[in-house]
């Protein structure tokens, strides 16, 4: 398993951290999600490593922004 933290600008509650678990969560090969609000850090386990960009389609799906 592969473990990677992005950093997501634009998180303010709840209803977001769900949002970009949900979009990041149905990425191929993606077993866990893990967003810290506080921090803005997204830490997500999968099967092997994850393209950024789509990562980064997924986060701008949800409505948010990957740095």
């Amino acid at each position: 398993m592969i473990t990677t933290t992005y950093q997501v600008q634009g998180m303010t509650c709840g209803h977001c951290v769900s949002a970009v678990s949900a979009e990041v969560g149905a990425i191929p090969g993606v077993s866990d999600v893990q967003v810290d609000l506080a921090t803005g850090q997204v830490t997500v386990t999968s099967a092997s490593p994850l393209d950024t960009d789509t990562v980064r389609a997924a986060v701008d799906e949800a409505g948010y922004d990957l740095r």
